[in-house]
Formats: structure tokens, C-alpha cells, sequence
């Protein structure tokens, strides 16, 4: 029986590296994807982005691009706050900021990847103050250098907003009945404007794989949020391995559509990756390698 594992342990072992040395040597012209929300952005532009969160319409804060002409820390995190600030007219027009007017970012201080926001006194005046502390924190995040974000407001510390990482979640959703045995997966869908991607923690009593709950999730109808899967796609298998994800779908997950198709495999890849420790997923279709897409 021990021996039985151990050549199926092998087998599986050598088979990821087999993928993943496939993968790194096909030939230039097939690259792998990569992920980006507004792509229409870079591809005309042809500059890069910075991603920021910004509440949409429904209430929802959603992942966008925007242009950050910076490449200082400094610069890009005062850029960032201003973005993120209500009537800064730079953002698209159907979405919002949620810092109070006129509130001002009077310092901040960075110390081993940790930074401390040190705001005015306009930024108590927020009407969400969970969505602000979340989009503030989510967009942070977002450049490499920031590992966590804590708060001040006229150089004292704001309530128990310390050291804040995305363990705090983003659009949560409860599901749960009852304390125990509760799991915590993010699942990313696009907004009903179909722009933008929108990721939403959900919170239930599911002791199942993440990956599972999440394909599951993303059949099911939500008011303001889409999904493209076709509600008879089923997730066959799947395997992580050496930094890889393979997931092995049934025939449904192809869609004539490639751009309807390319949505499916970004919220899931999306969500893979705010949940697990990976930096590339494989798709397969029926055993069958069909596509890739790296972190």
C-alpha cells in the first residue's frame, strides 16, 4: 500500500514539472495570460497601470486601472489616497470615491513594509466607514513594498484599524448559521456593467476545498455581480503542485464567445489566487490541456 503511494506521489510530482517545463518552452507566440482589469486601457495606451478599488453604483468596490505618473513610492502613495477621495473627477464616471472631501493625507510613515496613513480630521465624516478602511487597505496592498496598513487621524491612532492586511475581506458576504467550521473564500465576479472585476469574501459553513465553493459560487445568480460559467460546468478534478494549480473541467466550460470565455477563466483565476498560494493556473477540458494564465 506504501509503495502504491509512493509511485503515485512520484507520478504526480514528475507530471507537474513535465507541465510546467511544457508550459515555460512553448514558443513565444503563444504567451501565457496575464491578469489586468480594464485591458482597453493598456492596449491602446500602451503604458502600464496601477490598481486601485473604487465603489461602483451598487455598493460594491470594484478593481480598476488607473494611470499613476510616478514610479516614486511616495508619489504613487499620495496619488493613490487622491484617487480614492470623493469629487476627484480623474475616475471613470460611474464610479466613486469614498474618502470625505476635503480630508488630507498630512504624512505617513513606512517601516519594514508596514505603513501608518496619518489623516485630517474630515476623515471621521465617512458614511461607510468599512467600505473606506477596505478600499483604502485592498488599494495599498496593492504595491508590492506594502504588507500591511494601520490608520491615525491627527497623529493618534484610529480606533482598532492597525495593521490591517486583506484578512479583513472585501464586499463580505455572511453566510454562515452557526461559529463553527467557517470558511473564508474570496470569489471574484464582474460588475453588472461588465467592466470591472469585483471581488466578494464570503463567509459560510462549508468545510469543502476553496476551489470547489468558489466554481460552485460562481453559478449561482447575485444581485449586481455576473458570471459567465454555464450553470452545467463541473470541476472534474484538480491538483496543486510546485506553484500550479490544474483544474480539470467537463466540456461546459468552453464558451463560443472568447470574450465571455476569457471573463470565466479570469474570476476563477482571480479568485485562485487570493486564495491560494500559487502563480499560475492550468485549465484542462475533459483530461486535456486547454489554457493557462499566470499571477
Amino acid at each position: 500500500m506504501l509503495k502504491k503511494k509512493a509511485i503515485r506521489k512520484i507520478f504526480v510530482t514528475t507530471l507537474s514539472m513535465l507541465i510546467i517545463l511544457t508550459i515555460y518552452t512553448i514558443p513565444t507566440t503563444s504567451k501565457p495570460k496575464v491578469l489586468r482589469t480594464n485591458l482597453e486601457i493598456e492596449d491602446i495606451t500602451n503604458l502600464s497601470t496601477d490598481k486601485i478599488y473604487l465603489l461602483n453604483k451598487n455598493n460594491y468596490l470594484v478593481k480598476t486601472d488607473v494611470f499613476i505618473d510616478s514610479t516614486k513610492q511616495e508619489e504613487k502613495i499620495k496619488k493613490i489616497i487622491n484617487y480614492l477621495t470623493i469629487n476627484n473627477n480623474k475616475i471613470p464616471s460611474n464610479l466613486n470615491g469614498y474618502i470625505p472631501k476635503n480630508t488630507k493625507l498630512i504624512d505617513f510613515n513606512i517601516e519594514s513594509n508596514s505603513i501608518v496613513l496619518n489623516f485630517s480630521n474630515e476623515f471621521t465624516n465617512s458614511n461607510n466607514e468599512e467600505i473606506m478602511i477596505t478600499g483604502i487597505v485592498y488599494s495599498l496592498l496593492e504595491l508590492s513594498e506594502i504588507n500591511e496598513v494601520s490608520f491615525k487621524v491627527e497623529n493618534n491612532f484610529y480606533k482598532n484599524y492597525t495593521n490591517l492586511t486583506k484578512d479583513i475581506g472585501i464586499n463580505k458576504n455572511i453566510l454562515y448559521n452557526n461559529r463553527k467550521d467557517i470558511n473564508k473564500v474570496v470569489t471574484y465576479y464582474l460588475d453588472d456593467t461588465d467592466n470591472y472585476y469585483v471581488p466578494v469574501t464570503n463567509y459560510v459553513n462549508d468545510t469543502r476545498e476553496k476551489i470547489e465553493i468558489i466554481v460552485d459560487s460562481l453559478k449561482e445568480t447575485k444581485k449586481g455581480l455576473i458570471s459567465y460559467i454555464n450553470d452545467n460546468t463541473e470541476l472534474l478534478n484538480y491538483i496543486e503542485e510546485n506553484n500550479l494549480l490544474i483544474l480539470n473541467f467537463s466540456k461546459e466550460l468552453k464558451n463560443k464567445n472568447s470574450i465571455s470565455e476569457d471573463k470565466i477563466l479570469n474570476t476563477i483565476s482571480y479568485s485562485v489566487f487570493d486564495n491560494y498560494d500559487v502563480n499560475m493556473v492550468m485549465f484542462q477540458v475533459e483530461g486535456e490541456t486547454y489554457k493557462y494564465i499566470k499571477r
